[in-house]
Formats: structure tokens, C-alpha cells, sequence
């Protein structure tokens, strides 16, 4: 199947501007920020930004770097230096947090330091001062983090909107929202064409932001139907990219998202059967194939992803046969029939043997004395 891109009700291979097809896997640089116990260890070279705030770039990123009053769109984990206890971590809740700059909270005006220093699509370490934190008397409900603690954060910058007046997505109208994530997915289709899948991840994920679970809640009827479709296009489109970046866990979780609104959305179906069947899920993988072949039985690349997947499991049958065969070793012989000559001779011996039983017998029988 071709990387193009198609339409929504059309078969999986057709084009359209809508929905991405990337079933061929390429590699693409650039790694997902794996959680651990503490910080990353960065080797870049520190940058001072502020008396309070320095950076650490862990990937760079590409294009300008947002201004005053631009909204901005990011993921962080934040931990406190002196203990290197996490306290916060949006990639884990799969949200990223909306930052206006020049009209951050208080206690963030550390991390707006450092963000407004950061390209789109930059990952940063920021060691962020007490004093431009949570403070002197530090922060005891949630987040829990303790009176003058200097912070680390680990961040990226997904992507931003320059606005003069900073307005805030919760300030929109319900179709401005839904014009401002169609335009990102277009953008992000626009970068996927020229295989910068990076970059065309960052704006599926900022039109997603602007079509949040708190938004859509708020949601029904036309206004709903709008919204779900840009946003599960996005999620499909975000499912094509993780794919062809070998992220199949997340390319996975993207198609059951969109799974949980249309369960019988046949590409949703499709991208997670092949996200499983690269991980070596392969029932799982079948079942999503068999599922939307049911509802596109005349669909090609459906039969064949289950074609590859029964010749798969033919191959694996055709291994394991010739492991457990070299286990147990070859089957044993049979014994060879003896021949005539030998036959006539134990013949012989049985008789011969027969007949000293025989004599011995009537020996001792002759020789017993009688008795009375």
C-alpha cells in the first residue's frame, strides 16, 4: 500500500486530503521520551536563559520560537532537584497543557521562561530556580512539592499559535476550535507529503489539544459530528506517523482511541491490526483484520494482512516442528527380524533344552524312595 492519502469512506488504498495511509515502514530520527526514575542525563551544552533558568537541549527542534502572548502547546515532566521526586507528568495522562505566554501561572513563570528559549518540536532539560517555581512555601495539595525547591523539567514544545491578545482556547467558539484544529490537520498532512513526520505529528497532536475530552463533552448533535471528524482523522493520521516511526504501542493506542467513538472504523481497525501484528500479537492482530474485512469484504489490503498473517503462522508451525524434532533426536529403529538360520537354531536349543527338563525330571522321580 502506497503512503498517500485517502478518503473517509472510500477503500483503505484510495486518495483524498483527509486520512493518511503510511503502511510501509521507514525510519525516521528522533526518539520518544522514555520515563525512568529521575531526569535524563543531558551532555549538551548549557544555556543561560535567566538568572534562574537554564537549558539543556535533548532534540532540537525547527522554525521560530513563539513570542509574547502566543499559546502554546507542550508536555513536561517536572521533578524536584534536591530529592529528584516527580511530581508532575503530562505524557503519562496523554494531555498536553495549554501555556499563553506572558500569562502563565505564577508558579510556572520558570517553565514560560524557558519555553519562549524553545523551537517547535524542541525537547529540553530546564533547571528552573525556587524563586521562579512554586516558591518559598512550595506547594502541599497537588501538585506536593516542597518549600524552596529548585525543579527540573524535561519539555517539549509541540507547537504554538502566534495571537496578539493571547486568547485562549477556552475563550473560542465552538467553530472557531474546530476551524483552528482542521487547519493543523491540513498543515500536519501537508508535512507527512514531504516526510517530515515529526513535524506533521506536532500538528495532529495541537489539533487534538484544541479538541480535548473537556471540550468534547460539552459537545452533541452537529456540532459534535464536526469535531469527531477532524479529531479522529488526526488520530489515524497520528497512528500512520508512529507506524512508519516503529512506535507501535502508541500507534495502537491512537486507533482505539478513534475505536471507542466508531468501533467499526475500518482504517482504526486496519492500523491497529498492523501496529499487533508487528509486535508479534498476531490473534489480536487477526481478530482487527477479520473485523474489517467484515465490513469491507472487498477491501484487498485487508485479505492481504491476513494472507502475510496465516503464511506467518504456517512458518512459525514449519520452525517449531524442526526444533522439537532436533530435541527428541531421530525415531527410534526397529529391530531387525532375525534370519532363517538363526531361527532354526534357537529352534534347536528350545528342543534340545526341552529335553533335559524331561530326563531330569524322570531321574529324579525314579531315585525318590516309597513310603508307606
Amino acid at each position: 500500500m502506497e503512503d498517500n492519502l485517502e478518503k473517509p469512506t472510500q477503500s483503505i488504498g484510495e486518495d483524498d486530503e483527509s486520512e493518511i495511509v503510511a503502511e510501509s515502514a521507514a525510519f525516521v530520527d528522533g526518539d520518544f521520551p522514555q520515563e525512568g526514575e529521575g531526569p535524563p542525563k543531558v551532555d549538551s551544552e548549557v544555556e543561560v536563559l535567566h538568572e534562574k533558568v537554564k537549558k539543556q537541549i535533548i532534540k532540537e527542534g525547527h522554525g521560530q520560537k513563539p513570542s509574547k502572548y502566543s499559546t502554546c502547546f507542550l508536555h513536561y515532566r517536572a521533578w524536584t532537584e534536591s530529592t529528584q521526586h516527580k511530581f508532575e507528568d503530562t505524557w503519562h495522562e496523554q494531555r498536553p497543557i495549554e501555556m499563553i505566554l506572558g500569562k502563565e501561572k505564577k508558579e510556572m513563570t520558570g517553565l514560560a521562561t524557558g519555553v519562549s528559549f524553545m523551537k517547535a518540536g524542541e525537547r529540553a532539560l530546564l533547571h528552573v530556580g525556587w524563586e521562579l517555581g512554586y516558591g518559598k512555601e512550595g506547594n502541599f495539595s497537588f501538585p506536593n512539592v516542597p518549600p524552596m525547591a529548585d525543579i527540573i523539567y524535561e519539555v517539549e514544545l509541540i507547537g504554538f499559535d502566534e495571537t496578539k491578545e493571547g486568547k485562549s482556547r477556552g475563550d473560542m467558539t465552538v467553530e472557531e476550535r474546530i476551524g483552528v484544529a482542521d487547519r493543523r490537520k491540513m498543515d500536519g498532512n501537508a508535512f507527512f507529503k514531504d516526510e517530515k513526520l515529526d513535524e506533521a505529528m506536532q500538528q495532529y497532536e495541537m489539533a487534538i489539544a484544541y479538541l480535548g475530552d473537556d471540550f468534547m463533552f460539552q459537545l452533541f448533535g452537529k456540532f459534535r459530528d464536526m469535531a469527531l471528524a477532524v479529531k479522529n482523522p488526526c488520530h489515524l493520521n497520528m497512528a500512520a506517523c508512529l507506524i512508519k516511526l516503529k512506535r507501535f504501542e502508541d500507534a495502537i493506542a491512537q486507533c482505539t482511541i478513534v475505536l471507542a467513538e466508531d468501533e467499526k472504523n475500518v482504517k482504526a481497525l486496519f492500523r491497529r491490526g498492523r501496529a499487533r501484528a508487528e509486535l508479534g500479537q498476531t490473534d489480536s492482530a487477526r481478530e482487527d483484520f477479520s473485523q474489517a474485512l467484515k465490513i469491507e469484504p472487498e477491501d484487498k489490503a485487508i485479505a492481504r494482512e491476513l494472507r502475510r498473517l496465516a503464511e506467518h503462522d504456517k512458518a512459525v508451525y514449519q520452525k517449531q516442528k524442526e526444533i522439537y524434532k532436533g530435541i527428541f533426536g531421530p525415531p527410534p529403529r526397529p529391530k531387525p527380524k532375525p534370519t532363517n538360520l538363526v531361527m532354526r537354531i534357537w529352534q534347536f536349543l528350545i528342543v534340545v533344552w526341552q529335553w533335559l527338563l524331561s530326563l531330569l525330571h524322570r531321574i529324579f522321580k525314579g531315585g525318590r524312595p516309597k513310603t508307606d
